[in-house]
């Protein structure tokens, strides 16, 4: 099993990179989990499957919440267990989609957050590849959410804000001891070759491997506009083209972890 958690800056193109990710590895295996994290919730939009996408675990966690002093000595995990299954996983052509969602009540969640992290660590168990669209900026790493990925891909752009978070993340690892395989760095939107060297730069202060610098391309902006997933793309695009070789870098490196 390998666990890729795309996180960076809002507005850094996560999710596109995440969408495109899915697609190329669901691709190569159907034992793929594609999982957002993030509140927003676009993933499904950028896969093109939002028609399937039912409850959320933040929905689950409501119900938990409201009925578990009902349940008396009948096991809470299997019962989660059974909810996330039966109700939240859907099945795309070639992959599974998870959506975490938020959760609407109020009060203090850590109980259900603690048995829901040792469900979904049994379902991960299930699947060879399980990406992570994660929520923007630290508190997904502060709250320890994303502890059992192996690998976490860090998106920026040109701006300052999006290399402080990616220096951030990289400290913020190392701190809470998350023991992660490696923390890769890919630049979004990047111009021209200074920019790239300015990031480049940037990497190796703070000790970080690039995997690829992606372009700005307008067609994403235009399926986008007509709300059509960016999975879509052509595949003359670079963006399509590059993003498929970090695709293969990712299925090499679980290759290599076997």
């Amino acid at each position: 099993m390998t666990v890729v958690a795309v996180t960076g800056k809002g507005g850094t193109g996560k999710t596109i990179l995440s969408s495109l990710l899915i697609h190329f590895i669901s691709q190569k295996t159907t034992s793929v989990l594609a999982v957002d994290a993030d509140p927003d919730s676009n993933l499904p939009d950028a896969l093109g499957v939002a028609e399937i996408v039912g409850k959320t675990l933040g929905d689950i966690r409501e119900v938990f919440q409201v009925s578990r002093d009902e349940m008396g000595t009948a096991n809470k995990e299997q019962w989660l267990e059974g909810k996330i299954y039966g109700e939240v996983i859907v099945e795309a052509d070639r992959f599974d989609l998870l959506v975490m969602g938020r959760p609407e009540g109020e009060g203090c969640y850590c109980f259900a957050n603690n048995l829901l992290r040792g469900v979904l660590r049994r379902l991960m168990r299930h699947y060879d590849y399980i990406i992570i669209d994660s929520e923007a900026g630290l508190e997904h790493f502060s709250r320890k959410t994303i502890d059992s990925a192996d690998y976490i891909v860090v998106v920026t752009d040109m701006s300052k804000k999006g290399l402080a978070t990616a220096k951030r993340i990289k400290e913020l690892s190392k701190e809470l001891d998350l023991g992660f395989r490696d923390i890769f760095l890919v630049g979004n939107r990047i111009a021209n070759k200074e920019a790239e060297k300015v990031i480049e730069e940037f990497a190796d202060q703070i000790g970080m491997r690039i995997l690829d610098f992606l372009p700005y391309d307008e067609k994403i902006a235009e399926l986008d506009l007509r709300g059509e997933p960016v999975v879509n793309l052509p595949e003359n695009s670079e963006y399509y083209q590059k993003v498929s070789r970090i695709a293969d870098m990712i299925i090499q490196l679980h290759a290599l972890a076997k």
